[in-house]
């Protein structure tokens, strides 16, 4: 096995315990370690884009739009140019040139990011409607989304997958609660059936209430800190960017009443923000690797995740706390995990009314626009180091593994062990790997 299969497997087991994940893994080889994959010019990092290609380049696009920058039209184009003819986006696609057919592995979760950037570039209506058509094409009855619909990999509604597509229909100008399964049901139906309430003596047990599962495990509820963060936004009808909200409105003490029924919308949703600040307070204002064996490792991109999902609800000091943790502390991951990580710290900081070219010291704008083409904008500068030292230090390391990319390798780690949120997560089921 590869270090590449290996690093991907790590890293997809690492999110399904952690729970999250828009990037579903590909039902195809992983590339050989003597011949790594061309990176396109027009992508946005010099990591393997297999798995994530698609995605990070629309995250990197939502968080520059937040920022007053603009991407170039050879970025754009790459992105556009990744879409099948039914609409559809995959996780990456290495040859466009050749159409889409049953081997190529689509993607809900690309697709929904790809609409959210899209949408926020404007000009792209087109593009956008046959993408929000193919996502309302695949919905489950239930009303919500898997990440590989109608695929080998297809394993049923989840939380995250449902989460992102409700953000990619709002960003579209479509109303989510109107967007109905043929069975006449909701999108936001799906989210609540994965909450975790109370047991039918109406009592909560050790179990923590509020919190959402990903996917039911056999038959079963378990907590999972990203797929809450995905469902508090889905529940909101939030996409990806998410404003500051100008005063607190401070998180219920306890959301979910046991002997109060079902609940509304909005108070499922609080349920989550209660579960994701109680989390975070007991490991030091953040959360921490659900991967076996990781200890207290951080969960930089989860805890991300859990900023924006925050202020979502309007809890400004509750956001606050988990933002200032990843300004003292999530420098050295962005750096590692690349455009992405840069993108989702940049949309923690908009969300916490941070200011991101300088944020802990760092000018996250900058230094997401160095991953890619130059960009547009007062604010498209990249920092010190030239794209092109960056460019010769990555070959260099590249030939220093023996060909196999460092990012593969140091990426892993930083995927199992601190996490990567929406970057790489577990929307990807262990018959993947």
């Amino acid at each position: 096995m590869n270090v590449r299969r290996s690093a991907a497997a790590l890293a997809a087991s690492a999110v399904l315990c952690a729970g999250a994940a828009p990037a579903a893994l590909a039902d195809t080889a992983a590339p050989s370690a003597s011949a790594p994959p061309v990176i396109p010019s027009g992508l946005y990092g010099k990591n393997d884009p297999t798995y994530d290609g698609v995605f990070r380049q629309s995250l990197a696009f939502v968080a520059q739009h937040t920022a007053g920058v603009k991407p170039t039209a050879q970025a754009v184009d790459w992105l556009t140019g990744q879409q099948c003819a039914n609409g559809s986006f995959p996780s990456f696609r290495p040859d466009t040139a050749k159409a889409c057919d049953a081997s190529t592995y689509i993607d809900s979760n690309a697709t929904a990011a790809a609409v959210q950037a899209l949408a926020a570039l404007g000009g792209h209506d087109e593009t956008v409607k046959k993408a929000v058509g193919w996502l309302k094409s695949v919905q489950n009855e239930d009303g919500g989304w898997s990440s590989n619909p109608g695929g080998a990999m297809d394993t049923g509604t989840d939380t995250n997958s449902t989460g992102i597509v409700i953000g990619a229909l709002a960003a579209a100008g479509e109303k989510p609660d109107e967007v109905k399964s043929k069975a006449g049901t909701a999108p936001a139906t799906a989210i609540e059936a994965f909450q975790i309430t109370c047991r039918e003596d109406g009592t909560t047990g050790d179990t923590p209430t509020g919190a959402f599962a990903f996917q039911r495990d056999k038959g079963v509820l378990l907590p999972n800190a990203d797929a809450t963060a995905a469902a508090v936004l889905g529940l909101l009808g939030k996409g990806m960017t998410v404003e500051a909200p100008k005063t607190d409105k401070p998180v219920e003490e306890n959301p979910v009443n046991c002997k109060g029924g079902a609940l509304s919308r909005e108070y499922a949703a609080e349920g989550g923000s209660r579960y994701l600040t109680d989390t975070m307070a007991k490991s030091g204002d953040h959360l921490v690797s659900a991967l076996a064996g990781a200890g207290e490792q951080p969960d930089f991109g989860n805890t991300a995740d859990a900023v924006v999902a925050l202020a979502a609800s309007g809890h400004k000091d509750a956001a606050a706390k988990p933002l200032v943790w990843l300004e003292q502390n999530a420098a050295a991951w962005a750096k590692t995990a690349g455009p992405g990580a840069y993108a989702q710290l940049i949309l923690a900081a908009h969300a916490g009314g941070k200011d991101p070219k300088s944020f802990g010291g760092t000018d996250l704008v900058a230094e997401l626009n160095a991953q890619g083409p130059a960009a547009q904008g007062a604010d498209a500068t990249a920092k010190a180091e030239s794209k092109n030292d960056k460019d010769a230090k990555d070959a260099e390391g590249d030939k220093d593994s023996g060909g196999q990319s460092v990012w593969w390798i140091v990426g892993a780690g930083a995927a199992a062990g601190m996490g990567i949120g929406f970057l790489l997560s577990g929307r990807r089921k262990k018959n993947q790997l």
